[in-house]
């Protein structure tokens, strides 16, 4: 019976870290769409509106976000008890891209300026799985070790 839970576990751990790893995937391969698209379709609109480097910094802080969560996704299976502070941190970082980048994103190319708040509360969002993940680094220090 026990050997079954920590087979559903593990099969559990398995899935939400294929999740994470589909939704780096998604935000890297739309990091290089949009930055391919701001550098080329959309670049003398958003050099007239002066946007270029707010497009170029919500790619960057997409790419940046979409390769940590993928290392979360790779982490998590090689240390499963990190599961739940994981979770926390990659739904920061998801929701703080799609918050961020996507504000930006459609500020600078719909010039809906009442997005204007959104997008602190994205880059708050990312503080916060930034801060989450340095809180598990310490308490990972404090478990002793087996053997």
């Amino acid at each position: 019976m026990e050997n079954e839970n920590l087979i559903e576990r593990s099969d559990s751990v398995k899935k939400k870290s294929a999740r994470w790893l589909f939704l780096a995937a998604i935000y890297g391969f739309l990091g290089v769409t949009l930055g391919a698209f701001g550098a080329h379709a959309l670049h003398d609109l958003l050099a007239e509106r002066g946007y270029v480097d707010s497009w170029n910094t919500a790619v960057k802080y997409q790419f940046i976000h979409a390769l940590a969560i993928a290392f979360l996704a790779l982490w998590v299976r090689s240390e499963p008890a990190s599961v739940i502070a994981c979770r926390r941190i990659v739904f920061c970082w998801g929701l703080g891209v799609l918050l961020f980048s996507g504000s930006i994103y459609l500020l600078t190319t719909q010039g809906w300026k009442w997005l204007g708040p959104v997008t602190p509360i994205g880059g708050l969002l990312m503080l916060a799985g930034w801060a989450l993940l340095a809180v598990m680094a310490l308490k990972s220090l404090k478990i002793p070790e087996k053997g």
